[in-house]
């Protein structure tokens, strides 16, 4: 019996990684909008009933497809801040994790659109997807983290009109950290993902040629925005 089970769960996991393949391939040709479940299985040559006992509703294929597009590009993140040759030199750690998401969204564009594009009609992300999305961000805060623990963040004080939403940000995103380092953090996220959409969607066009300069150099900038500056000798 222990190898039957296994063998219809092997056989479960390639049937769900085909889907997800066709679905894919689906996005890249209609947009996530278009995306039909009866029209994955056609491809496949299933028949919808049996393709539903997998994904009971769109819904639930593109929230799989959203988690392993977030984990995809947190993974990407991960890998780029644990290969930074010098652990102590925090802006270029910051902007190896920025060339990775950049890197992961030129190489999987629809997926980037899957997840920082245009909302799909109809569709509410779940609290499934909340811990995938993350991934990025958390990486962002353990690099401005390491900094402050060997001050190395140098930031001004924060406007007294801001203080209040400050605090509430710092008490939700990272309690050990101080709220100017916060909301330096909370606005580098979107300028991270506005640099990449601008790039990925055509906004450069005719506008930014060295495009890989130009993004270290804003990365860079970004960097400085949220105060790091490597360890002090």
């Amino acid at each position: 019996m222990t190898t039957i089970r296994g063998a219809r769960e092997r056989a479960r996991v390639e049937v769900t990684a085909a889907i997800k393949d066709e679905a894919r391939r689906q996005l890249a040709a209609e947009g996530a909008s278009k995306l039909s479940l009866r029209a994955v299985a056609r491809e496949l040559g299933m028949v919808s009933s049996a393709l539903y006992r997998y994904f009971p509703s769109r819904d639930d294929l593109l929230t799989a497809l959203i988690v392993d597009a977030y984990d995809a590009v947190g993974a990407a993140a991960e890998t780029a801040l644990a290969a930074a040759p010098d652990p102590q030199d925090h802006p270029a750690r910051w902007v190896a994790l920025c060339s990775a998401v950049r890197s992961w969204a030129l190489a999987h564009p629809h997926e980037y659109a899957l997840i920082y594009g245009s909302p799909v009609p109809g569709y509410s992300a779940p609290m499934d997807t909340v811990g995938p999305a993350s991934r990025v961000g958390l990486a962002m805060i353990s690099i401005a983290r390491d900094a402050h623990r060997a001050d190395g963040i140098a930031l001004p004080p924060l406007p007294e009109e801001l203080r209040p939403e400050a605090h509430r940000l710092t008490a939700t995103v990272a309690p050990d950290l101080p709220p100017a380092v916060v909301v330096a953090l909370v606005s580098a996220w979107p300028q991270l993902f506005g640099l990449i959409s601008f790039e990925l969607f055509g906004q450069f066009n005719r506008v930014v040629e060295d495009r890989d300069d130009f993004f270290v150099h804003a990365a860079a900038r970004i960097a400085h925005e949220v105060g790091l500056r490597g360890v002090r000798a």
